[in-house]
């Protein structure tokens, strides 16, 4: 009897152990992961692009929010081709920062309207998928100068 008992407690420390163990690889692993996705980049998708006259180049970007994974930030760059490459001549938000739906704004339909012209300063305007509901934002109107994002 006492055999069967020490067998029994035996096997029972072993399980203890052992669930010991993978809650401990459980939370290292989640702790671990934890670290990598906090500094990790956010996600981001390129939603728009335009190139005025081969000079510059204009696009918006999906930036996918650290704090809310519903919410998204849109980032207009401007790019002018230096050497046969695009280098960066500014970017700013539009809208608000995490102001707009990252599904709508990623799915189809999610550009109303994206115009500029060829021009010397370029007009610009974005407006974007607030929600299927929502319908579009209003526009915003910006001017690109001589590499710059200036309000129109």
């Amino acid at each position: 009897m006492n055999l069967a008992r020490n067998r029994t407690h035996r096997r029972t420390t072993r399980l203890g152990v052992a669930a010991g163990l993978v809650a401990l690889s459980a939370t290292v692993l989640g702790a671990a992961g934890a670290s990598a996705t906090g500094s990790a980049a956010p996600q981001s998708r390129q939603i728009a692009s335009s190139v005025l006259g081969g000079d510059y180049k204009i696009t918006l970007t999906a930036l996918r929010s650290a704090e809310d994974e519903y919410a998204a930030s849109v980032r207009l760059q401007v790019y002018e081709r230096t050497g046969g490459a695009w280098k960066e001549t500014d970017r700013v938000t539009v809208g608000d920062v995490d102001g707009w739906f990252w599904y709508p704004l990623t799915g189809s339909g999610a550009i109303c309207a994206f115009s500029t012209a060829s021009t010397e300063p370029a007009p610009l305007t974005v407006s974007l998928l607030l929600t299927p509901s929502l319908g579009c934002s209003d526009p915003a109107h910006y001017l690109v100068k001589e590499g710059r994002v200036l309000a129109a």
